[in-house]
């Protein structure tokens, strides 16, 4: 029978908001694509980058252009060769994913030669704000393992030291969503390696990180921003140390395997991440996750309320999803 296909936009608000240095959401609206064989169906979930001019309809219409050739047998490896990477061919990759797990009563990662997920250690993330509200909600968590501190804006320097005196036991990792400049680089990193501070990522524009490559790191730099898939490693080499690998950026989860096989082929660290989102999107990839140094996926911890059934969090830790959400 040919597989159905259906797409729908969803909004989940966020528990207060969430600060980087691009601006501030108070919802996570994502699309969710779904296949159907007319008994067994299979769910992926995206989220658009407002960063790369993606927005939900495009992407909803990005996968809705789909329809017919999937109703004429297109899979999940056509898939590749049809959509570009982005969030359209996520939702629909780890789709077609989710559907061959309920098929064939195996988990997705027996079907992809993997050994059994196991719960990981993730960050939990600091909105950008005032040094004082930082430390607050430092405070808060001080007793988490890993944190993530959105950084961006001028004043970082009193923002991470704020930090560390909140979680004085928390390791420290710091995102700058390209808000730093050569100009102010190597202050900023200096300050993050006094906080003791163990990653940062996307310190400059993914457009004019040149800066990297002539600078000392006190601490590795991770490419977020200027890495979507296997194509964009080439231009990282001599500025960064490790990759963020997210699936709305690779395209699915099909290429965030390919590439961190490939990262590691090249001696970069692996980091992975997600949007703000339901469980549905972080789901698949607890299974990069696997090989990872550093995890950060605690969008579904950042909304007021998760899809029914959704990952388990237990302190620090995030757990394999059941099969009943995803894979």
């Amino acid at each position: 029978m040919p597989l159905a296909l259906s797409v729908q936009i969803e909004r989940w608000p966020i528990a207060g908001s969430f600060t980087i240095s691009r601006g501030t959401k108070t919802e996570a609206v994502v699309v969710v694509a779904e296949l159907s064989d007319g008994v067994r169906k299979g769910r992926g979930e995206c989220v658009p980058y407002a960063r790369f001019g993606q927005d939900v309809e495009s992407v909803a219409a990005e996968i809705e252009s789909t329809r017919g050739l999937i109703a004429g047998g297109l899979d999940r490896g056509g898939l590749q060769q049809h959509l570009r990477n982005g969030p359209a061919r996520n939702a629909l990759d780890c789709a077609f994913w989710d559907l061959q797990a309920k098929q064939t009563g195996r988990r997705v990662h027996e079907i992809a030669g993997l050994a059994p997920p196991r719960p990981v250690i993730t960050a939990l993330t600091i909105s950008l704000g005032t040094p004082e509200s930082m430390a607050t909600a430092a405070a808060k968590v001080a007793h988490r393992a890993l944190l993530k501190v959105k950084l961006g804006a001028a004043g970082d320097p009193e923002r991470i030291a704020a930090v560390r005196r909140a979680a004085p036991a928390a390791e420290l990792i710091v995102d700058a969503n390209e808000g730093w400049s050569a100009e102010n680089l190597a202050e900023n990193l200096a300050a993050c390696a006094a906080a003791g501070v163990t990653l940062v990522e996307q310190p400059l524009p993914s457009e004019a990180d040149t800066a990297l490559l002539t600078l000392r790191r006190p601490i590795p730099v991770c490419a977020d921003e200027s890495v979507h898939d296997r194509a964009s490693l080439p231009a990282l080499a001599g500025k960064y140390d490790a990759i963020n690998i997210k699936l709305d950026k690779t395209g699915g989860l099909t290429e965030a395997l390919a590439l961190a096989q490939e990262a590691e082929r090249m001696s970069l660290g692996i980091m992975v991440g997600s949007m703000v989102s339901t469980s549905l999107a972080t789901a698949p990839a607890t299974l990069v996750a696997q090989r990872a140094r550093v995890v950060d996926l605690d969008g579904p911890l950042l909304l007021a309320k998760d899809r029914d059934g959704g990952l388990r969090y237990e302190g620090s830790l995030v757990y394999p999803p059941e099969a009943a959400l995803w894979g």
